[in-house]
């Protein structure tokens, strides 16, 4: 019998565990890849067991994150960008911001972007010229910069325009990018392309480094990381901010 009870209470107490995160309220965050895989992932569960907010990321890309911010399907917007080269993006994307001054932008956090290739790749350094030959499809084998007599496979991410334009901006000048191209989604996805291809290169987020890509010296690139609201921010979205300046630092690689 005092074992039934024991079971009992166990069940009691793990069935009101998951009613109690059921009923949590929510904080529903769009996001482009670098406040994604730099912030928002790392952060989430030690902010949601601190705030008892349950943390949604919809990583659905800058463009797409605002547009849904005015909408109202989500709390706020966070993207690799500046404010202003946010909406410059959006105007590109055919989706002007008609009253910008109806948001306002928070800067979160500073984004590294880096480039990546296949851990067994044996080229370590980059150069900028090298890096426009790539990307451009004018240096088409890794035997042009010290590699393997192998076709580079170039790896760009679809709902990561932030990152890449600024990433071609840089390096490519006016060149055009080059057409043949792995078509990634998000900077998660551009990743696991480049660990499971050995001729593969991308570039993403510092967070996405890890232990299945190598990451090679190159020209330092960076950007801050903006998150914005319609008016002020919410009580909750200032929970988030509050944790991301305080607490959350531990958690964000920077």
């Amino acid at each position: 019998m005092r074992a039934m009870r024991v079971a009992a209470a166990i069940i009691v107490s793990v069935l009101a565990g998951v009613a109690a995160q059921a009923g949590a309220e929510e904080l529903k965050i769009g996001a482009g890849g670098a406040p994604t895989e730099n912030i928002l992932k790392p952060i989430r569960t030690a902010f949601e067991q601190a705030s008892g907010l349950k943390l949604y990321i919809v990583a659905s890309g800058p463009k797409n994150a605002f547009v849904d911010l005015q909408k109202g399907e989500v709390d706020a917007a966070a993207a690799g960008l500046s404010y202003q080269d946010w909406l410059a993006l959006m105007k590109k994307e055919g989706a002007e911001v008609a009253q910008p001054a109806a948001f306002t932008p928070v800067v979160v956090g500073k984004d590294k972007i880096k480039v990546l290739v296949n851990k067994e790749n044996k080229v370590s350094q980059l150069s900028a010229e090298q890096l426009q030959g790539i990307f451009s499809g004018e240096i088409g084998s890794w035997k042009e910069v010290g590699g393997e007599d192998v076709p580079i496979l170039l790896v760009v991410g679809k709902l990561t325009p932030g990152t890449n334009s600024m990433f071609f901006k840089k390096f490519l000048g006016d060149k055009a990018v080059a057409k043949d191209v792995i078509d990634a989604t998000t900077a998660e996805d551009v990743r696991l392309n480049v660990a499971s291809n050995p001729s593969a290169i991308g570039f993403g987020p510092l967070s996405l480094v890890d232990e299945s890509v190598k990451a090679v010296q190159a020209p330092e690139l960076a950007r801050d990381i903006t998150l914005i609201t319609k008016g002020k921010p919410s009580a909750k979205v200032q929970k988030l901010l509050d944790f991301i300046n305080g607490e959350g630092k531990k958690y964000i690689k920077q």
